[in-house]
């Protein structure tokens, strides 16, 4: 069920990665599975996460500080706060923080239900590529390891 409610600027849950952290602002189940919305605060030259496509679910990223790198579909862009990033489903696609201090990342991520990944992610210990791509298929992701190793070494980039 939806309810209307406000959620303040400390609130929700928050699930911490070597990387930074996300908070879950309004889960898909409270949206009625219509949406999620998470905010991804990355720490300096840091993946967050791999190289990946999405079978069901259109993902937009707004910049709400900081620098913020991607790959799309093949290309490569660096956009600052303010700007609005669309990862439309079926696209190759990861981004990651592309300057010297914390990005800050609103995503919005639709359907709802896919955020539950970051909840699975954070809690690999250690995230292996088996765990990572385990985790992926049964939320109809595809990754390549491959191409992610090319953008961290391009980047200098952790993951």
């Amino acid at each position: 069920m939806t309810e209307i409610r406000i959620v303040g600027p400390s609130d929700g849950e928050i699930t911490r990665r070597p990387v930074g952290h996300d908070r879950f602002i309004v889960p898909g189940d409270a949206s009625g599975g219509a949406f999620a919305l998470l905010e991804h605060v990355l720490a300096p030259r840091c993946l967050g996460g791999p190289v990946h496509r999405h079978t069901r679910e259109d993902e937009y990223s707004y910049v709400l500080e900081g620098r913020l790198g991607a790959f799309l579909d093949g290309e490569e862009v660096v956009v600052d706060a303010g700007a609005l990033l669309f990862k439309p489903r079926d696209q190759w696609h990861t981004f990651w923080n592309a300057g010297d201090t914390d990005v800050r990342v609103l995503e919005l991520i639709c359907p709802g239900g896919f955020e539950q990944v970051f909840h699975e992610m954070a809690a690999l210990d250690p995230p292996t590529p088996d765990a990572i791509a385990e985790i992926g298929a049964r939320y109809g992701v595809d990754l390549d390891f491959q191409a992610t190793e090319s953008l961290l070494e391009r980047h200098g980039l952790t993951f």
